[in-house]
């Protein structure tokens, strides 16, 4: 700790260097949490994504349509120990812009089937009694600004009702929460029953099917019976693992977790290239400084932890600013107002910066302190 102003007292010797060598890696990290985020708003499904949940949809395409009867069947099956229905909606609120995830399903059979969403008894047991209510995930909840008892209008882009209409109303009756934080909290849920009896056409049919099994090292096995059952029927069927359901959703758009590393590699990798020639630049400016401690008595050691103290120094405080600076523009959630439900700085990407963090400091700083160890009195003042 006594070394600590010596440190402090070079760092200062070139502020306009130093400030701007931190500022860059101030930026870096920034970026890095922001990723860090953006990764996990995308990965969320797949996080909470149950081993022993199987998604089976039909075999052409999502969004053909399966018969309901098929749910009695799948859970004859020896191994299947829960099986519920959904149907995609995909209607909007009040403007095409409202966008978000709205679909029909059996309550009672999906709150088991789904137990990481969370809410209230005595709204579960409305939403189980009434046929009109919904539930609605805190997040979009949030967005729109509804509570419970709210009398939502959704208009139908897909299943227009018997009378004609587009027009649905539901009761919220329910605001759903995620036992962790990356649980997906952006559906609007609601009836089946009261869905299938007044849409216009496609009774009798479902969107896809979550089926539970008794034990999860089967899987593979799960997945040809359920298959089997369904082959050369007029609706065969396409079973996956839940994760990698919801991983082939996710990756619609792209590889996201791929870009995101590859533009952190390329920002640390410039940053590198700054941080090491702060330093390098630093020891050159230094070699008498260096040359009279060693005349006092500091030995190489010491030489070499306080060059190296002085790389952690700029890279550790630049890290902590940078993180910091991303969990304040995280802190608030989504910031596009629906399209990430789980929208937060994870606490291993944190861990992981500071790591990134020391690395970096010892990365940028070795070579220069080992330089300035190695500096020999005579040749240093030499050339002063």
């Amino acid at each position: 700790m006594k070394f600590l102003p010596l440190v402090w007292r070079n760092l200062q010797r070139r502020k306009v260097r130093t400030l701007f060598t931190t500022l860059w890696i101030v930026v870096a990290f920034t970026l890095f949490g922001v990723l860090a985020a953006l990764n996990l708003a995308f990965s969320a499904g797949v996080d909470v994504a149950d081993m022993d949940r199987l998604i089976m949809t039909h075999k052409v395409s999502l969004i053909q349509l399966l018969p309901i009867s098929y749910q009695e069947r799948i859970l004859a099956i020896p191994g299947v120990v829960g099986v519920v229905h959904q149907t995609w909606f995909g209607g909007v609120y009040q403007d095409p812009k409202n966008f978000f995830m709205q679909s029909a399903v059996e309550p009672e059979r999906f709150l088991q089937m789904f137990p990481e969403y969370v809410m209230p008894p005595d709204q579960r047991a409305r939403f189980l009694a009434e046929r009109t209510c919904a539930i609605v995930g805190r997040a979009t909840a949030d967005r729109f600004r509804w509570k419970v008892g709210d009398r939502v209008p959704i208009q139908a882009t897909i299943w227009a009702r018997r009378d004609g209409s587009r027009a649905w109303e539901f009761v919220i009756c329910a605001i759903y929460a995620g036992v962790t934080p990356n649980v997906d909290t952006s559906w609007f849920l609601f009836h089946y029953d009261y869905f299938d009896e007044a849409r216009a056409f496609g009774q009798g049919q479902v969107g896809w099917y979550t089926i539970r099994i008794a034990d999860p090292t089967e899987a593979a096995a799960m997945i040809q019976k359920i298959d089997g059952l369904f082959a050369n029927s007029d609706y065969e069927t396409k079973t996956v693992p839940e994760k990698a359901f919801a991983q082939a959703f996710a990756q619609q758009i792209g590889d996201v977790g791929s870009m995101i590393r590859a533009i952190i590699s390329a920002v640390f990798f410039t940053i590198l290239l700054v941080a090491a020639n702060t330093m390098a630049q630093s020891v050159r400016e230094r070699t008498s400084d260096l040359a009279v401690l060693k005349t006092l008595g500091f030995s190489n050691r010491l030489i070499l932890a306080l060059v190296l103290v002085e790389s952690f120094a700029i890279a550790v405080v630049g890290a902590g600013v940078g993180l910091g600076l991303a969990w304040l523009f995280t802190l608030g959630g989504d910031p596009t107002g629906g399209l990430f439900p789980a929208f937060y700085i994870p606490g291993s990407s944190i861990a992981l910066g500071m790591a990134l963090a020391v690395g970096l400091g010892l990365v940028a700083g070795v070579m220069p302190a080992v330089q300035a160890m190695r500096l020999q009195i005579v040749d240093a003042l030499r050339r002063t």
